[in-house]
């Protein structure tokens, strides 16, 4: 399906970018506690929204 060409290039590009991020993540660790604090509670309401939708859909459909 694929040629060893592009698995050794897949490979080395996932973990080239992994390792890319981590460092991106945590040089900018900081400054996301400063500015994005208490983004936890968005992340919840939108979570709760998603599950009320499910909870609407599955009861509506019996």
């Amino acid at each position: 399906m694929f040629t060893q060409g592009q698995l050794i290039f897949a490979g080395t590009f996932l973990v080239v970018f992994i390792g890319c991020a981590i460092y991106v993540y945590r040089k900018d660790a900081r400054l996301h506690q400063k500015f994005y604090k208490g983004s936890y509670r968005v992340l919840i309401a939108f979570l709760l929204f998603i599950a009320l939708l499910f909870v609407i859909k599955f009861t509506m459909k019996r």
